[in-house]
């Protein structure tokens, strides 16, 4: 009776831990970064949690115009509702001593997140 229990309570364990996996979609994200209003800007990134980022080094965003509006679009292949990143300004880190960004991924289509640099 005891052995019945246990590998009855082990099945559903089995069966309760591989029902979590999610499964991944491709999603399309583009990001725009307003930095007007910072000056001698050399160099604009994103860092963050998932590929394509990492906490270790930028990606480069592309300048849609210069000194003032930046953008990168990239595919992220996830599970996953949602990444948390922080942009950079000339290898400087936004939002000091504050919580990251969360860019939630939409069900539909592609996700468009606007974000002033370091302004929440």
């Amino acid at each position: 009776n005891k052995m019945k229990k246990y590998l009855i309570l082990s099945a559903i364990t089995i069966l309760g831990l591989t029902s979590c996996v999610q499964k991944s979609y491709t999603r399309k994200v583009t990001l725009l970064l307003d930095v007007s209003g910072n000056k001698n800007i050399k160099s604009v990134g994103i860092r963050g949690e998932n590929k394509p980022f990492s906490w270790n080094e930028d990606v480069t965003m592309e300048v849609v115009v210069k000194d003032s509006l930046y953008k990168k679009t990239f595919e992220i292949n996830t599970g996953r509702l949602c990444t948390e990143v922080k942009f950079t300004v000339n290898d400087t880190f936004e939002l000091q001593d504050q919580e990251n960004r969360k860019i939630y991924f939409s069900k539909n289509g592609e996700t468009i997140y606007k974000a002033k640099f370091n302004n929440l």
